[in-house]
């Protein structure tokens, strides 16, 4: 049995919402609502930062606004409650987000990442197929109780995403990290996500890794202060901090696994003639900070979850899914055509 299920959603932005939270209901309520995580973002309920997101994001983005509210009731939790999982990264710096990613421009332009997260959701995850009536199809990896597009994702303009975590501190109220990120898989190019990310007021930080059909593969890192974006010339390799020159000095936390991971990744990208993506992202040799993480005791609380490869070849798109580097795939597109 796959660790993976692929789903299918159709309807209207809160219809897709009802059934995104029909999915994971089970899993949410089992594993992560008992959790200590959950108890953490309590204390976020009625907060004046949370009335000013939920306003901005009305505002800004209606779409998933509604998509958040049918995903509360597919949860069966309280809208607020929806909302502040969502906004999890921005209200608390330690959330469960992780991630490992590898980019590349030769012999193909190539995003390769690792999607790291909560133990507990392993094999409660899923590859998502989205038909909304408005707006262009996309397929994303989703976990319980998420809105799509803040893990790894393609839409039909051949747009690509992964996110890796960045634990920003001294973030504002504006509009969560992760609603950015289901706003951007409605985008055509790099060139059009940054703009958006530029004309947002944010509230978190990530790194996002984008391609899109011209071949451009850029790395992107944004907080509530600054949005960079660098296109990707040599061989690459991105953790869970910020690490471009005008970004990697504002206030963060580096966990030990996301600081010796980028150090492995680095020298690893930089010694190879030939990169092979999916050996690095599998990486285990370090026994206590491997890239590829998948034991009980990894000093984040982070598992990796699915392995993505995409590949922009002369027939376009192409990629797959993994339940490891270094296992056969789980899922193969074209496209977004599941084969």
């Amino acid at each position: 049995m796959s660790s993976l299920s692929y789903i299918q959603l159709k309807g209207s932005s809160f219809e897709l919402g009802v059934q995104l939270g029909q999915w994971g209901a089970a899993a949410f309520h089992q594993h992560l609502l008992p959790s200590p995580v959950w108890v953490q973002l309590e204390h976020w309920r009625g907060s004046d930062a949370i009335t000013q997101m939920q306003s901005v994001v009305q505002t800004n983005f209606p779409f998933i606004w509604d998509e958040l509210q049918g995903l509360a009731q597919g949860l069966q939790i309280p809208f607020e409650d929806a909302f502040i999982w969502n906004s999890r990264g921005d209200l608390w710096a330690m959330a469960p987000d992780s991630c490992s990613s590898v980019l590349q421009l030769q012999p193909y332009p190539r995003i390769t990442h690792n999607e790291d997260g909560d133990p507990g959701f392993y094999g409660a995850c899923a590859i998502a197929a989205f038909t909304p009536h408005q707006g262009p199809r996309f397929t994303s990896f989703v976990y319980p109780g998420s809105i799509a597009g803040h893990t790894f994702a393609a839409n039909e303009h051949q747009l690509v995403m992964s996110v890796n975590n960045i634990r920003a501190l001294f973030t504002l109220p504006g509009v969560p990290r992760m609603v950015l990120c289901r706003a951007i898989l409605q985008c055509r190019s790099v060139a059009e996500a940054v703009e958006l990310l530029q004309s947002q007021p944010r509230s978190g930080a990530f790194n996002l890794n984008l391609g899109d059909s011209s071949g451009a593969i850029h790395s992107v890192e944004f907080n509530q202060a600054a949005v960079s974006s660098l296109a990707i010339s040599a061989p690459y390799f991105h953790a869970n901090h910020a690490i471009h020159t005008d970004m990697r000095n504002y206030p963060q936390i580096i966990t030990g696994s996301s600081g010796y991971r980028q150090i492995q990744g680095d020298q690893r990208v930089a010694q190879q003639t030939q990169v092979e993506p999916l050996a690095i992202l599998g990486d285990d040799s370090n026994p206590r900070l491997p890239i590829y993480r998948r034991e009980p005791s990894d000093t984040d609380n982070e598992n990796t979850i699915a392995t993505a490869d995409f590949r922009y070849g002369p027939t376009g798109l192409e990629w797959e899914v993994y339940d490891g580097p270094l296992h056969e795939p789980v899922w193969r597109f074209k496209g977004l055509t599941c084969l």
